[in-house]
């Protein structure tokens, strides 16, 4: 049985669905103003992790992710660029779709946006001033009177009385309790704006994802996601909009991933420690940052920094080994060998389910294919041939794909590999000779050209990487 964590209750909570074998999730996509960085590819490669794990517990999840093109740091960055805001976004949602694509992210059902939205968010916001939820204020704007809800602030677990110590309304703002959020912005002159019954205007920033939801999922969901920075205030408005206008139950459960930190620090454009994801990827496989969110528990921050990079590359590097083809001498296991290899392929299966059935351990997930790999390994020491191999690297693979890791080996080109091949018979020949200066040489001209090299009875095995 799989169990998750639930912010909202703060328990572990046994998997129920709303609907058999369907999982309605809605995770927070990113404000596209600029290129995305790794904070955000930690959070996008967290919840394919749990959808693909859903999928293969015969789940049909239907995954949104919305892309918010109408923000503030949108108009301000357009501003800056003398472009058009949602020209801006739409380049941006474009790279993102790139980034992630190369990030081997399953795309998601549906990416809505904000700017597509807009009849609905105005009618959403209508929905809640009808209900006594929300008021239009004498500026143009439009609030949510957080006092409507007795439950606002259960998400966060915070009071609304404590909340309200430390509040003030900022000069501009006509709202009536300090806590009350802007559903609508009225339009500032030179802003993009659309008409409304209050005016010319755009909707704040929680109203965007609450409707963007709803028009895609329906009125009630099983999984809301994100990073845990949107617990409050973004998550907590979500819930008392959504529920104050539908009467339901928002989302069954609450998933929030940690943060990622450089240097103990959380990943920020305001701290300017900000590394790409096409940096990222120019450097390292989308294994290596894969792997390292699978080494660590979702919820809880991830260092990001040469170490746990390099840590995460030699552990990418140690499952390729498994998937590696038998030695050409290989003579076959014997009947015993056989045996404790399939043994050790369902062992694997058994324990990669029982860790990830528990609040998605994907620690625990990668020490069953660990296991799995140093049996399989063990198998071609023995003697295994690539038949016998077979139905255990093929579990190997179905589980590494479960977590979304390609674990394909480095590929050079035709003319490359030519070089690589003229070089190995040059070193092959030197050893023959017993010119071991020289056969040195050509094995540090070789690693030099990103080129690993195995030497074994059958001759020499190289390979990139």
């Amino acid at each position: 049985m799989l169990k998750i964590y639930n912010t909202l209750t703060r328990k572990t909570e046994e998997f129920q669905t709303l609907e058999p074998n369907l999982v309605k999730m809605y995770v927070c996509g990113v404000t596209v103003y600029n290129d995305a960085h790794v904070g955000h590819a930690m959070s996008a490669l967290v919840f394919d992790i749990i959808r693909r794990y859903l999928e293969y517990r015969g789940y049909t999840v239907k995954h949104v992710m919305n892309y918010t093109d109408v923000d503030d740091k949108i108009i301000n960055r357009a501003k800056q660029l003398g472009e058009d805001p949602l020209k801006l976004s739409a380049r941006y949602i474009a790279d993102y779709a790139a980034d992630l694509k190369s990030l081997n992210v399953l795309p998601a059902t549906a990416n809505p946006q904000v700017s597509q939205t807009m009849p609905l968010i105005i009618e959403f916001i209508q929905g809640l001033i009808q209900k006594g939820h929300a008021y239009a204020a004498t500026n143009g704007d439009v609030y949510f009177s957080v006092t409507s809800d007795d439950d606002y602030g259960r998400l966060s677990g915070r009071k609304l009385d404590d909340m309200q110590a430390g509040a003030r309304i900022e000069v501009g703002e006509a709202k009536t309790h300090p806590m009350d959020f802007a559903l609508w912005k009225a339009a500032k002159e030179g802003e993009i704006s659309w008409d409304s019954p209050w005016g010319k205007g755009r909707p704040g920033w929680h109203i965007e994802c609450s409707a963007m939801n709803l028009a895609e999922l329906g009125e009630q969901i099983d999984i809301h996601g994100g990073g845990n920075d949107l617990i409050f205030p973004h998550h907590e408005n979500e819930i008392a909009q959504s529920e104050c206008y539908t009467g339901k139950e928002f989302s069954r459960y609450w998933i929030h991933n940690g943060m990622l930190q450089l240097g103990g620090e959380k990943m920020s454009k305001s701290l300017g420690n900000i590394i790409s994801i096409k940096d990222f990827l120019s450097k390292r496989s989308a294994d290596v940052m894969r792997m390292l969110v699978l080494n660590g528990t979702y919820r809880a921050p991830l260092m990001f920094n040469d170490d746990t990079l390099d840590a995460a590359e030699k552990n990418v590097e140690r499952l390729k080994s498994a998937l590696r083809p038998a030695s050409p001498s290989a003579k076959g296991l014997s009947a015993e060998s056989l045996t404790a290899l399939a043994s050790a392929s369902d062992s694997a299966k058994t324990n990669f389910t029982e860790a990830m059935d528990s609040d998605f351990n994907t620690a625990g997930a990668i020490a069953a294919l660990f296991e799995l790999s140093k049996f399989v390994n063990t198998a071609k020491d023995n003697g295994a041939t690539d038949e016998q191999l077979k139905p255990a690297q093929d579990t190997f693979r179905e589980l590494a794909g479960v977590l979304g890791l390609k674990l394909e080996e480095k590929q050079g080109s035709g003319e490359q590999d030519e070089q690589v091949n003229a070089l190995i018979a040059e070193r092959t020949e030197a050893r023959k000779q017993k010119q071991w200066k020289r056969s040195d040489e050509i094995r540090d001209q070789l690693k030099e050209m990103g080129v690993t090299i195995e030497d074994s009875k059958d001759g020499t095995i190289w390979r990139w990487g």
